[in-house]
């Protein structure tokens, strides 16, 4: 139940902060299929790769420093982003055109930087999660998670966008009221 209550923090968070600037991760997901296996997998490379380069950090950062933690996380899902463009770009140049837009939207995402901090958090409240390999498993979830709830999206989103809906409440507002009750659903199951 803590990966579903984690996975709605997670998106309707996304949804909020990326609205504000201008785009959507899961609306751009939504759109098509392709588009939303090529995000999610995406998303989920960088949600695992990044929680286990945070368990490093933490390991290494000392507590004087804790406050600093923002800055390193900024900076290992900066490096993964080069990382994984440029494995992209040199192992298959063909595909890199098309996926690298895909990279673009899911590198700095914010479910990818709340995981890192989720996970973080829950391992200080529970010393027995605090290892490297625990931290890839959650990353991996948070993933798989986002996965979910883009699937879930996508059920929803032609009937949200059609023209049933009024013109005013039609997309964004009309996701963000399917979101609260999918998440007042999810959290009446706690």
């Amino acid at each position: 139940m803590f990966l579903v209550t984690e996975l709605v923090t997670l998106l309707a968070t996304n949804l909020i902060l990326t609205q504000a600037l201008g785009t959507s991760t899961l609306f751009i997901a939504a759109g098509n299929r392709k588009n939303l296996l090529w995000t999610a997998i995406t998303i989920t490379v960088f949600t695992s790769v990044g929680s286990g380069a945070a368990y490093t950090v933490n390991r290494l950062l000392p507590n004087g420093l804790a406050d600093l933690t923002l800055l390193f996380y900024t900076l290992i899902v900066g490096a993964i982003y080069v990382l994984f463009l440029a494995v992209l770009y040199y192992t298959d140049f063909a595909s890199f055109a098309t996926a690298r837009k895909y990279v673009h939207i899911s590198a700095f995402n914010c479910a990818v930087m709340g995981t890192l901090f989720t996970i973080t958090e829950r391992a200080e409240a529970y010393p027995e999660l605090n290892t490297f390999v625990r931290f890839v498993l959650s990353g991996a979830e948070a993933g798989t998670g986002f996965i979910l709830a883009a699937f879930i999206l996508t059920a929803a989103y032609r009937k949200l966008n059609s023209a049933k809906v009024p013109a005013s409440f039609r997309g964004f507002p009309a996701m963000l009221v399917y979101l609260g009750l999918i998440s007042m659903a999810v959290y009446a199951l706690r």
